[in-house]
């Protein structure tokens, strides 16, 4: 769990068939927001770029942060489609029946994003976590991304070329106490596996660093954070751990009670049931991210 992300878990429920995205009642809890009456597709009908309620009629505004990084964001370009986040944002608007060139981009302060008051975009993508204290004062999509646990190692670790769990077990292992990384190593490497806590992800860093242990586990923004700007240096990802409990996930932000929640988050589960989220998280985050799973 990682408190830049602010870990918490939910769950979303809105059930939406291949191309016709046929919805049924949200989920009590739910931060998708209930659909209009009737079967939604992308694209058409109420949900169609004409029907919808966006900032700039017929364009759909996306926001994120100043700067952005990789693998979320190429470039600090949000606008290339390259990067996680780009390619799912440029996907739902597609899915919506926007083209390319409708689609435009604001930076948006990452506190100022999820904060009450008019918003200068129609939906914000920013590694944003689903969290009841957010609903209360902006809408989530459902769910586009749920987040992985990742080892972390240094080059010269004797795990760091590890591609299989079992070749972990019987590491010097760390992870931050009481948080889903504990949880994750615990019940997808070893249950009885000697695991050193530690009170913040500084202090495990640090026994990463100074070789008191042979791998960290932290989620996987957290791990691209920590190899990324070699925060330990010679750091690599090993890989990312199988899902195991309910993950944290992130979701599109927008407006509290927005007329587009609905739509986006159609939307979204039409882009996980066809495969396309699939394919952007291998594409953006295993491979070019260089965060393989481990099995």
């Amino acid at each position: 769990m990682s408190f830049r992300f602010r870990s918490v878990t939910f769950a979303v429920a809105v059930s939406c068939s291949l191309g016709l995205l046929a919805c049924a009642p949200v989920d009590e809890g739910s931060t998708a927001g209930a659909p209009p009456s009737g079967s939604l597709t992308a694209g058409q009908g109420s949900c169609a770029p004409a029907g919808l309620k966006t900032l700039k009629p017929g364009s759909f505004t996306f926001g994120t942060d100043e700067p952005v990084y990789q693998p979320w964001f190429s470039g600090n370009q949000p606008a290339n489609g390259k990067g996680f986040e780009s390619a799912v944002a440029y996907a739902v608007a597609g899915a919506l029946g926007y083209q390319r060139d409708q689609v435009s981009w604001v930076r948006v302060p990452f506190s100022a994003a999820i904060q009450p008051g008019a918003k200068t975009y129609d939906a914000d993508l920013n590694e944003f976590s689903i969290t009841d204290e957010r609903r209360k004062a902006v809408d989530f999509s459902a769910p586009y991304y749920e987040v992985a646990q990742a080892v972390v190692a240094t080059k010269s670790s004797p795990v760091a070329a590890a591609t299989t769990l079992a070749q972990l077990r019987g590491a010097k292992l760390g992870a931050q106490v009481g948080t889903t990384s504990y949880d994750a190593t615990r019940q997808t490497i070893d249950p009885t596996e000697q695991i050193s806590v530690y009170n913040n992800n500084d202090d495990a860093k640090q026994a990463l660093a100074t070789g008191q242990i042979q791998a960290l586990v932290v989620d996987l923004p957290t791990a691209f954070e920590i190899t990324g700007a070699a925060q330990v240096p010679d750091s690599v990802i090993v890989g990312q751990l199988p899902a195991s409990g309910k993950p944290e996930q992130f979701g599109a932000v927008l407006d509290k009670d927005s007329p587009l929640t609905a739509c986006v988050s159609a939307a979204v589960q039409k882009l996980r049931g066809d495969g396309t989220l699939a394919k952007l998280t291998d594409e953006w985050l295993a491979r070019a991210g260089r965060a393989p799973e481990l099995k």
